[in-house]
């Protein structure tokens, strides 16, 4: 057996949603990096003191608990893993992996034991269902009854919201309430977020890109609190999955960014991210609200009392502290302009793109982090409406693709230069040499460590400078849309290789060429112009005094249930009426279909009969050839009102004619004469 097992879509049940990530187990700890969110969870070997094995919905799982109380659940094993993971156990941790068979019977009468962050409900010994207290919102007692209501999560599509425990009365302990007992049990482990006590600091009035506003941000032990002049949030800790910081590219502001699963709600609305911006110049000196030896005992020498510097230095050293997680700075890329980031529109907004070591991200609306393992590739694609820029596409592994566009062709060399560093698929390119090496893919995604990648940069130098060489000479027939074409029109007329001592015949031949060709292109564009005509003739004018068409089957069930609809929903707007609307059509049954499919029918007989009657009677007609004779009569007063003023004109240029020259006038009359035989020739048509 060798050091370590490794097992791919496994999954992870949080808040009532299935996370497929990958497992692996080695001899000094028990390592999971979720797909989704990157985040990586590592147990270490000797902090294991139970293993089970169970039969759950997704095949089998493990369960294992710590001496610290935490406790990890993995689901989809199959049978036949048991034997391999029961013996790696044995050998590695000296763990026995124990089975443990889960009660289905389906009754709602047993104990409910507390172990850890977990409440069981078991059966006969056996457990039914557990709880994790995490993921509890909020508790509330009655006379005989605890509530537990949960988080919602909005990846799933059916959400637990609140499960009900009836207590019985306890004889045997008349001084403790058996109810409020085990609603102390639930909110010591419970995620309910209680604003006790006074904040650690407050960083007054700070703006805020993402929810967009300027808020007081209160630093809690446990917790964020923004605190705005309309919307309160309070964020917990271990919602924060990451923190940048980042510089702007007028190099005078700074973005803090943080990172946030699940995202703070403020109606429809999710913010993922909380973005604040920041002036390099504003400094701050500030004071903690403890004592210097609860500073020293719990940040470890991280924070002190008293500081002073930078806003944003301070801002991001406590959340540093108090988050425990790494902050992620911009690494070696720099762009044309020396900044470390690239301006670019995402979506319809303009922004800044940074190029991290271990990914992207886009700020600020709206805010994009793409890690570098969850993209399948990247392309460079040809800007759409102009040659002096160009798109970047990245296109992930499950199948989304990000498009960031505008950016300046200065930047593409740059760009290129690090996607290739990174071992990036660029499309239709397929794999470069080396860039299928082995990767880390238990690697925490936010690790600020940077890859060494400058000496490939220089070996490549040489290769890089003749790209860019056949980029200027490409160039030019970018410009060009047809380039073929006009160069053979160029060696017709400017042909270097012609002799000197052409004939004039030769000259004539080519000129009579170049004639037909005019021609042969006006030709052209006159039969364009011919075929754009009957289709204006062709569209039909709308009858106004007609019948109106008759209503189907759902538009009259909806007319009749539209003010129900509204009563039950109050506050409900005209987009989530027509949804709702749908839905509750689908799930009528065929009785209730049929009734309003006849209603319709009728109504469609009488249009029918109605419509005959009108057009008997000449209604449509009429009301059409009004509009043709009002058309046809202008048209008769535009050609008078033309002709009149050519008269006028011909008066005005005669007292001009004897100052003529008598070859201008000879012209003048065959050009007069030949304008009458063509206007008499289109009479006689």
């Amino acid at each position: 057996m060798g050091d370590t097992l490794e097992f791919n879509e496994i999954y992870q049940e949080v808040k009532g949603s299935w996370n497929d990530g990958r497992l692996r187990f080695s001899k000094q700890n028990v390592v999971y990096k979720s797909s989704k969110t990157g985040k990586v969870d590592s147990i270490p070997a000797g902090e294991l003191n139970l293993a089970q094995w169970r039969r759950v919905c997704l095949g089998h799982g493990i369960k294992l608990s710590t001496s610290g109380g935490h406790v990890y659940k993995y689901d989809g094993f199959r049978d036949t893993d048991f034997e391999k993971i029961s013996e790696f156990f044995k050998a590695n941790y000296k763990l026995e992996l124990t089975e443990k068979d889960m009660c289905v019977k389906g009754w709602n009468w047993g104990t409910a034991k507390f172990s850890g962050p977990l409440l069981s409900f078991d059966i006969n010994d056996n457990t039914a269902f557990e709880i994790p207290l995490s993921n509890v919102s909020q508790c509330a007692t009655g006379k005989n009854e605890v509530t537990l209501e949960f988080h919602q999560n909005d990846d799933t599509e059916v959400s637990l919201m609140e499960v009900r425990f009836y207590v019985p009365p306890s004889q045997a302990d008349e001084r403790q309430d058996p109810v409020e007992a085990f609603a102390q049990n639930v909110l010591s482990k419970a995620d309910v977020i209680q604003a006790t006590g006074d904040a650690v600091c407050i960083f007054k009035e700070l703006q805020c890109l993402t929810p967009r506003g300027r808020y007081d941000i209160r630093i809690y032990p446990t917790f964020l609190h923004l605190h705005g002049k309309t919307f309160d949030y309070k964020i917990p800790y271990t919602t924060v999955l990451r923190l940048f910081l980042l510089p702007h590219k007028d190099q005078r502001q700074m973005f803090f960014v943080i990172s946030l699963d699940p995202p703070i709600k403020q109606g429809q609305t999710r913010y993922h991210f909380l973005i604040l911006l920041f002036s390099k110049e504003e400094d701050i000196s500030l004071t903690l609200n403890m004592s210097e030896e609860d500073v020293e005992r719990r940040f470890e020498g991280k924070l002190s009392k008293n500081m002073s510097g930078s806003l944003y230095e301070m801002v991001s050293r406590v959340m540093k502290a108090l988050v425990n997680r790494k902050i992620t700075v911009p690494g070696n890329f720099q762009g044309h302009s020396g900044a470390q980031c690239i301006t670019c529109s995402y979506k319809a907004s303009s922004g800044l793109l940074y190029p991290l070591e271990r990914g992207f991200i886009y700020v600020h609306k709206p805010p994009v982090h793409l890690r570098f393992e969850e993209i399948s590739c990247v392309n460079f694609a040809r800007g759409t409406t102009t040659t002096r820029s160009f798109d970047f596409e990245i296109e992930t592994k499950q199948g989304n693709q990000y498009t960031f566009s505008s950016i300046e062709r200065e930047e593409y060399g740059k760009l290129f230069d690090f996607v290739n560093a990174k071992k990036l698929n660029i499309k239709n390119r397929g794999f470069k040499e080396g860039m299928k090496g082995k990767i880390d893919e238990y690697s925490d995604s936010d690790d600020d460590q940077h890859d060494a990648y400058l000496e490939r940069m220089k070996a490549e130098g040489k290769i890089r400078e003749e790209g860019n060489d056949s980029d200027d000479s490409d160039s030019g027939s970018d410009e060009s849309f047809n380039p073929g074409e006009e160069d053979d029109d160029i060696a017709e007329e400017y042909d270097s290789k012609a002799s000197a001592s052409n004939s004039s015949d030769e000259g004539d031949e080519s000129e009579d060429e170049s004639a037909k060709k005019k021609k042969a292109k006006k030709a052209k564009v006159v039969k364009e112009k011919k075929e754009k005509k009957p289709r204006k003739e062709k569209k039909k004018q709308k009858d106004t005094g007609g019948p109106k068409r008759p209503m189907s089957a759902y538009m009259l069930w909806l007319n009749s249930s539209r003010e129900r609809i509204k009563s039950e929903n109050p506050g409900i707007s005209i987009t989530e009426i027509s949804k709702k609307a749908g839905e509750m059509w689908r799930q009528l049954g065929k009785d209730e279909k049929e009734e309003w499919e006849g209603k319709a029918g009728e109504a469609k007989r009488q249009y029918d009969k109605a419509k005959k009657e009108y057009n008997e009677s000449g209604g449509g007609s009429s009301s059409v050839s009004k509009k043709d004779s009002r058309k046809s009569g202008g048209k008769k007063e535009e050609k008078k009102r033309k002709s009149a003023g050519g008269d006028k004109d011909r008066e005005r240029g005669g007292g001009n004619e004897s100052f003529k020259s008598k070859e201008f006038i000879e012209t003048s009359e065959e050009s007069s004469s030949d304008s009458d035989h063509k206007s008499k020739s289109k009479r006689k048509k």
